[in-house]
């Protein structure tokens, strides 16, 4: 995303239309950007959340490995990945590599896109170089999809169709359908290049955003917005950016109306989904120490997910339930069309992965200090867990999954207790399947490995096994 584009939107909503949008056939890509800690605009390497220059081939394959899985796990089945022209001439590009090939090799689709200086070509021979590098390995690849440029932004009308126009004739040879051509006004407007016929053929690329000047407080006037800026060419289009803040406490499940992130957020995913359009997601990931960087939507804010561990042993937790709610439904892969006033996401079972039976409310009890088991899933109300977007896990629509007087302590066993914000009340659900508490930093375990019905489930360091590991049903 591009700050610049605070002096943009006005043209962009003069060039809007009223157009009819027809419906998408670019729904196969349900996406979340892998960006660079504070964003992709640096001259130097491009190097995404939880990659580091110093790993080799192998070790980029397998920390990339992990955090895909984790993408994959909200739903995911797209990647987007920035380069530059420092990023493929260099020795860090034999590493990067292995995401990308990574991401393919889980059978993604892949998308990649250079991220310039000033949003311009300054250096065309640099430039193509650098396009030439990517299109020689990776044309062959029916999984990788080529974004000719991140959010062109000084130039006109005229200078951008020309430019695309040019580079589509410099590789002949690729298929159109796999060339996502951007948009004017840094991605943000569809009319100039769908209906430019040396473009035919390909994709285009739309960003949006609701912290850049445009502003409304009901859906409708999002909407509004939104199909303005597509021109009625949503057949070709996939938004490869939008995003609005995951850290400030909205509940993204709430009312339509009165608040312009929420606003924002269901205006653009219920587009999208009654479109049948592919959508990425800004951003996947962020570093769990990671402060906010110079913009209003960088990683610190903007991420769905939140990197933990080490080294080669990686997960990713879920920053904001309601937000990946709404994501979920933009995508087509929920039904929860949010609009209330309730506080997280659907309710369903959390089943062991070693035990295959479910955490559960033994006898179905609703007093304070009732202390939970594994028993048969059965679908009963005592199984039917809520997660919410500050991390708690409801029963009953009040009781909590709670860590009795902020205990700290392994063997600790876990209980219900009415719902308070408090931190022994809040959990991480991990991409590793495991549900880690915020305050004690201790997996919720099922006592010795047990698999019998009343096993007992408590809390304790956390190790991988399978009595450590759930699944959400």
């Amino acid at each position: 995303m591009l700050s610049a584009l605070l002096t943009v939107i006005a043209l962009v909503v003069i060039q809007g239309v009223n157009s009819p949008t027809t419906h998408a056939a670019t729904n196969q890509f349900h996406g979340v950007n892998w960006a660079n800690p504070n964003d992709n605009f640096v001259t130097g390497n491009l190097v995404p959340v939880g990659l580091s220059t110093s790993d080799s081939y192998a070790t980029t394959y397998t920390k990339a490995t992990a955090i895909l899985k984790g993408f994959q796990s909200l739903g995911a089945n797209t990647v987007r990945l920035p380069f530059n022209a420092a990023t493929t001439s260099g020795s860090w590009w034999g590493s990067y590599t292995a995401a990308w090939d990574a991401a393919s090799a889980l059978g993604m689709n892949v998308v990649v896109a250079p991220w310039l200086q000033g949003g311009t070509v300054s250096d065309t021979t640099s430039f193509y170089t650098m396009w030439d590098t990517v299109i020689n390995k990776y044309s062959g690849n029916s999984n990788f999809y080529f974004d000719i440029m991140n959010e062109p932004y000084a130039y006109s009308a005229t200078n951008l169709t020309n430019f695309e126009a040019a580079w589509l004739a410099r590789y002949p040879g690729l298929p159109r359908g796999r060339v996502i051509v951007p948009g004017l006004y840094s991605d943000t407007n569809l009319c100039t290049v769908g209906a430019d016929s040396r473009l035919s053929g390909t994709l285009l690329s739309i960003h949006i955003y609701g912290m850049f000047g445009d502003s409304h407080t009901t859906e409708a006037g999002w909407v509004t917005d939104f199909q303005n800026a597509l021109c009625g060419y949503a057949s070709r289009a996939v938004l490869t950016e939008f995003g609005v803040p995951m850290n400030t406490g909205v509940n993204y499940n709430g009312p339509k109306d009165g608040n312009n992130d929420l606003s924002y957020l269901y205006g653009i995913t219920d587009t999208v989904r009654s479109l049948g359009m592919g959508s990425i997601l800004w951003t996947g990931v962020k570093q769990a120490t990671q402060t906010q960087g110079p913009g209003p939507c960088e990683n610190a804010s903007c991420a769905i997910t939140t990197l933990n561990g080490s080294g080669t042993n990686l997960s990713l937790s879920i920053t904001d339930q309601s937000g990946l709610d709404r994501l979920q439904y933009g995508w087509g892969l929920t039904n929860n069309a949010g609009g209330g006033s309730g506080g997280g996401g659907t309710a369903g079972i959390l089943r062991g992965v070693g035990s295959n039976r479910c955490l559960d409310v033994p006898g179905a009890a609703t007093a304070n200090g009732t202390l939970l088991n594994i028993w048969d899933c059965n679908g009963g109300a005592n199984q039917q867990w809520t997660y919410q977007s500050n991390g708690e896990l409801q029963v009953y629509g009040n009781k909590c999954l709670d860590i009795p007087a902020h205990a700290t302590t392994a063997g600790t066993r876990v209980q219900i207790y009415d719902c308070n914000g408090g931190t022994n009340q809040q959990w991480n659900l991990n991409s590793n399947g495991s549900v880690v508490g915020r305050e004690s930093g201790l997996c919720l375990d099922v006592t010795g490995s047990g698999t019998a019905n009343g096993t007992a489930v408590e809390i304790w360091t956390c190790s991988g096994n399978s009595n450590q590991q759930w699944t959400r049903q």
